[in-house]
Formats: structure tokens, sequence, C-alpha cells
């Protein structure tokens, strides 16, 4: 079904708005919500149907109702001031005034026992859906950036705080799964000593980042906090000292650092959020978080059910490109890290997953990220870097892309230039849920180096870290094996095999596929030949 009006059409099945002719982004609340306006275009909805039919009931302030109908007005090219579209009445509600025309034959909005419900992509209104145990689309986390405020009075450097909200909020939105309120919407708020909670419920917001900017000499101390709008408590608080010599510079990397930590520790909080809803309410975001936390043990067991988690997400939202490349990605790590035996139709479907999430959203470094992960294991590095260049560029704040660059230029034989990679993403991440794949890949640069010292320290930090796969054990091993240290290797190479019982180095040369230099693998090999891992 496609509804047309004035310039627009808004098709149902593709969850696409069009403009002229052209797409128009549009989040999926906004499209929800426009969508119920036009199914109820013959009578005015008032605030609180809004309430019960886009947000399910919850408490959401009128501001929030508010900056969503702009969002509305916006992106069918209507404004408060014209109202051609989306007529605000005073007191009762919104009416849709625009004459709608409908493509298909089906019964008009409005009429019959679909009257007054959403319609879904598919045609489906959220009645049916939820009548089929479906849980509701996904709905992204809003973040507001509270203007960060100077303590000291240094007129020299008034302009700091305000240059790094702006560049949190620019570094922040690059996220695709994030939803980031513009400044405007939180400038009243500088000077305001108000609750949190209070702040987050009349702005419609998560969550805030918040903080503060003092100087003390020639260093600065910048403080950043990020809080839970519903419950007002931290989730994660740091500071950073810096010197104030080259202002510029240290604006740009003092402001990428916190975007950088900021995003997982967000992360991490909506995936224990989710964790204590009931499973008939499970959207596809919180099945994509589930998806994601099961992803993060780097297990076997939890690489499976990452990916039901990530089909599921993807049968609620085909159009959810973070939930098909993160699917596509863990098909690869299947072959690679778990189980599974290296399968050109395997990896040609995880090819095929990624590239329909880069369909989706070309913009979406993730995506990026996943597609050149799968060229390289495909063996096709001149792809894999030219796509992990682009994660990086869309957004400079994912560290695990920096990685996935690094270890692309690790098997090109660019070693120097992949070590420089995995620094920047140990120094933007350290906490990182890849991290132990940070240091672990980097330990693989240093042994293709020689420097077999550095390798051995890398990789004995990854195998320290919780969540580590086996590899870093084998990392370490390998390493040891080129260093007169007979005991630290047999303990070593006790340790991997109670971790991998089966490893062998026939087991490392199939699972190592993607390595296609003989003389990287030969170095391997023999590492692990010393160290007393049989053929």
């Amino acid at each position: 079904m496609k509804y047309q009006f004035l310039k627009c059409e808004l098709d149902i099945a593709r969850h696409e708005l069009l403009v002229d002719g052209l797409p128009r982004k549009i989040e999926p609340q906004v499209f929800h919500l426009l969508v119920y306006l036009i199914d109820n275009r013959e009578r005015v909805v008032s605030k609180d149907e809004l309430v019960d039919a886009i947000w399910e009931g919850r408490i959401i302030s009128d501001a929030a109702i508010s900056s969503r109908i702009s969002g509305a007005r916006h992106a069918v090219g209507d404004d408060g001031k014209l109202q051609n579209i989306i007529r605000t009445v005073p007191r009762l509600g919104f009416r849709f005034v625009a004459d709608v025309a409908i493509e298909d034959s089906a019964p008009p909005p409005g009429q019959g026992e679909d009257a007054g419900r959403i319609l879904l992509p598919g045609g489906e209104t959220r009645a049916a859906v939820e009548g089929m145990g479906i849980p509701p689309l996904p709905q992204k986390p809003t973040l507001a950036v509270l203007p960060f405020s100077s303590l000291g009075g240094d007129p020299d450097h008034s302009y700091l705080p305000g240059g790094i909200t702006e560049d949190i909020i620019t570094a922040l939105s690059k996220n695709r799964w994030l939803l980031v309120l513009a400044r405007n919407a939180t400038i009243s708020f500088r000077d305001q000593s108000l609750p949190p909670i209070q702040i987050a419920n009349s702005i419609g917001a998560d969550y805030l980042v918040s903080g503060s900017v003092r100087r003390d000499g020639d260093r600065i101390r910048i403080n950043v906090q990020l809080i839970d709008g519903q419950s007002g408590t931290h989730v994660w608080v740091e500071k950073y000292d810096r010197s104030i010599h080259g202002i510029f510079d240290l604006q740009d990397e003092i402001t990428e650092t916190i975007a950088a930590r900021i995003a997982p520790e967000l992360e991490t909080a909506e995936r224990k959020r989710v964790k204590h809803k009931h499973p008939q309410s499970l959207n596809a975001w919180d099945q994509y978080l589930l998806g994601l936390a099961q992803f993060y043990t780097f297990r076997k067991e939890g690489n499976a059910q990452a990916q039901i988690l990530f089909r599921h997400a993807i049968k609620l939202d085909a159009d959810f490109a973070q939930a098909h490349a993160r699917l596509a990605y863990s098909m690869l790590l299947s072959m690679v890290y778990f189980d599974s035996e290296p399968d050109p139709a395997l990896l040609d479907e995880a090819l095929e997953t990624a590239q329909k999430a880069l369909a989706i959203d070309e913009q979406d470094a993730v995506a990026h990220f996943a597609l050149g992960r799968i060229h390289l294991a495909r063996g096709d590095y001149a792809k894999a870097i030219l796509n992990l260049e682009n994660s990086v560029d869309l957004n400079p704040c994912l560290a695990p892309s920096y990685c996935g660059l690094g270890d692309a230029l690790t098997y090109s034989g660019w070693l120097d230039e992949a070590i420089a990679q995995f620094e920047i993403a140990i120094r933007l991440s350290p906490y990182d849920p890849y991290r132990w794949a940070f240091f672990s890949y980097r330990s693989l640069a240093h042994l293709f180096l020689g420097e077999y010292e550095a390798a051995v320290e890398w990789a004995e930090k990854a195998t320290q870290i919780p969540n580590a796969q086996y590899w870093p054990h084998a990392h370490f091993v390998a390493a040891l094996g080129y260093l007169e240290r007979p005991e630290k290797t047999l303990a070593a190479v006790e340790a991997l095999l109670n971790r991998k019982p089966e490893f062998t180095r026939d087991f490392a040369r199939q699972h190592l596929f993607y390595i296609q230099k003989e003389e990287q693998m030969k170095i391997y090999l023999e590492g692990l030949q010393r160290a007393g891992i049989p053929k």
C-alpha cells in the first residue's frame, strides 16, 4: 500500500518516504507517527492517543511529542507555521489535513476493523502483529548531550566547552543505532541545575551526557558523565587531564576519545536493560541487543545463539542494517573461531548478508566493517582495506574498525602501518568488548616482524581478558616458540590445549585460511612446532 499526498509518497511495504520522487531519511518512530495520523485523518488525534499508539503508554513529555511532530512535518516538507499537512488543534491534538490518494484497492485507512491501528511494513496492523505474538518494531535509544560547563572562568578558553559539546554530538551521531538530539534541543539547560530525570523527561531522552571543563595553569581537566535518564543514575564517569598546548588538536583528540568511550558504555547499558524485559515485549532492537550480548561471549554456543537472535531482529524489521551486518560477521566467525569448517558457500552467504546491510544503509560504519572483514576472509585484501577505511571515515570513533584495518594491513605485509591502527583502537576504547582482539591481532603483526618479545607481551595481555577466545593462547604459544623459555612455554601449551584440546598445526592452518602469504603461515606454524604443538 502507498499513500500519496502533495509531493510525498509513503510506501508502507518498503517502509520508505519519497519526496519529489527521492528517498528521504526518516526515523522509524516518525514514520509510524505519520502512518497513524494518515490512518485517522478524518478526526483529531489527541496527545494521549499518540502516547498509547506510538510510545505504547510510556510516560512521555509534551516536548518529546512536539519533537516527533516537528520531525514528521520536516520529513514531508511542512512546518509549524504552515501546517499544510499536519495541523495542531489547540488543546485537542493533531490532524492530518492534506488530501491522500491510495495506490492499491485496499479499503481506505480509518475505516473498517483496522481503523485507528498502525499499519506496519508489510501491511499488518500493530494489533495483528501483537496478536501473532511478534514484538513491536525497534526504537533507537535517544541521547542528549547537555552543554558542557566552564569552571574557573578562563576567558581565553571560554569557547572550549561549547566546541567540545558540539563535537561530541557530531561524533556520537555517526552511530547509526543511536538517536542524538540536536544541540538546540538542550541549549536552554545551560547553567541550569535541574535533576537529570526532569531534563530527560522534558526532551524525551533515554540518556544524558554532561560535563565540565576546568583550566589550571597549562593543564586542562574535562569531567564527563553518562546518565540514565529514567533512573538518574550514572552509567559511566571519567575525567581527562591534558596539556593546554595545541588546543585545537586537544579538542579533536579529547572529543574523539570521549565519544569512543560513550558508545560502547551506552550499548552495554542497553543490553543490561533488555535482559529485564518480558520475552513477549521484545522488539527488533531488543532482539539485536540480546544477540550482541551472546556475540560478545566469543564462544561457540553464544555465536550460534547470536545468529538466531539477529535473524529474529531481521524478521521483525527487514531494514535493520546493523542486524544484517552483525549476522554476517557472526557467520564468518563461526568458521574462523569455532568448529564450522571453512565453507565457500557460507562465506558467500555472509558476503550477501553484509552487502544487504550496506544496501539498506550505505552510511553505516558497522556494515562497512562487516563487509571488510568478510572480504579479508575471502583473501581479497584490497577490498577489505577499502571497506575498513570507509568504516573509519564514516565513524572515526568505532575502535573495532581500526583493529579490522590493522588486521587487513598485517596480512597485506604492511606491518608497521598495521601496528599503528591497533594502537588507535586500544587508545580509543581500552575497555571495548573486542579489546582482546585488539591485543591478539597486534601480537600477530609483531610475530611476523620477528619482534617476538612484543608478540608475547600482547598475546599474553589478550589471554588475561575474560571473554578472550582461544586464539590469543595459540598466538602466545607461537611467539614463545621462538624464545627460550621452556617453563612458560609448557604452561602456555597446557593452557591452550585445555581450552582447545583438538588444536594442532593442521587445525591452525585450516582455520587461518585467510592468511594468503605463505611466509607468514610458515612463521606461525614453525613457532607452534618449536613450542611442541603436534602436527
